[in-house]
């Protein structure tokens, strides 16, 4: 039971992260008009109504429910949870070549974690250390030219592509030092719970954010499948060459936005 439970919270956190972020512009415009093959598209869409039935039946109660917490409750949730995926953002600014980056998001994380008490709070953002933009592996690989692949939908895991998911094993094979301290390494302060319940308390903030978008977008789909693909694609190409332009998204910030729908 509890190896099923640490699959569901991975699951929501790729799923909702897969979605989460945007950010260049010239780039983009090249990129955008490969189109990524569907290989596996019969597998796909059953694998994607497995993941859409646990989604709503798990997943869904769990947002709403988070909803009912005081707003600064969830603010300070959300923030801590952010504060967390600079130990995977930092090191990939590094890969990317972006050092005067590396260096401001090692000053956030520091500020945030000490002065922030954990990164429930955000100070640096006060102090002009702010305009952060999460970072992966995916990411990375799409910088250093590496194609896409076909588009996956992973059991559980949800959206991906070949290169996302083999970037994903980087974060499991010593890529995120929340991981390594908590799971990999034995320690007395921390321990592997501490990081699934993370990731899935992240999974859980970003869907209450974006239910009514989430909503929106299945209800307006002729092939919610398609949409979600879609979307997927669009956003992980803006993160790779950090847009600023803005695309019908998901928000990961505005909460009274997502809460007057």
């Amino acid at each position: 039971m509890n190896k099923i439970f640490k699959i569901l919270i991975i699951f929501l956190y790729l799923t909702c992260s897969s979605f989460a972020g945007s950010d260049g512009q010239n780039q983009l415009s090249k990129q955008s008009n490969g189109e990524v093959k569907d290989c596996f598209e019969t597998i796909n869409r059953g694998v994607f109504a497995f993941n859409e039935g646990l989604r709503k039946v798990v997943f869904e109660p769990l947002a709403k429910g988070y909803l009912y917490l005081p707003s600064p409750v969830r603010s300070g949730a959300g923030n801590m949870l952010d504060n967390l995926t600079n130990v995977v953002t930092i090191p990939n600014n590094i890969l990317q070549g972006e050092f005067e980056l590396a260096a401001k998001n090692t000053a956030r994380f520091t500020v945030n974690t000490t002065l922030g008490i954990l990164g429930i709070f955000d100070p640096a953002s006060k102090i002009g250390l702010n305009n952060y933009d999460k970072e992966d592996y995916g990411q990375t690989l799409g910088k250093w030219g590496v194609g896409e692949g076909c588009y996956l939908v992973l059991p559980v895991l949800g959206p991906s592509t070949a290169r996302d998911t083999f970037a994903s094993i980087a974060s499991f094979s010593g890529g995120d030092a929340w991981y390594n301290i908590t799971v990999r390494n034995d320690t007395h302060y921390v321990s592997d719970f501490d990081y699934y319940f993370s990731r899935g308390a992240r999974g859980v903030d970003f869907l209450a954010k974006n239910l009514g978008a989430l909503d929106n977008l299945e209800e307006n789909s002729i092939d919610f499948y398609a949409s979600v693909k879609s979307l997927y694609l669009q956003e992980r190409r803006k993160q790779i060459v950090n847009a600023d332009e803005i695309t019908e998204t998901f928000d990961d910030s505005d909460w009274e936005e997502i809460e007057t729908q």
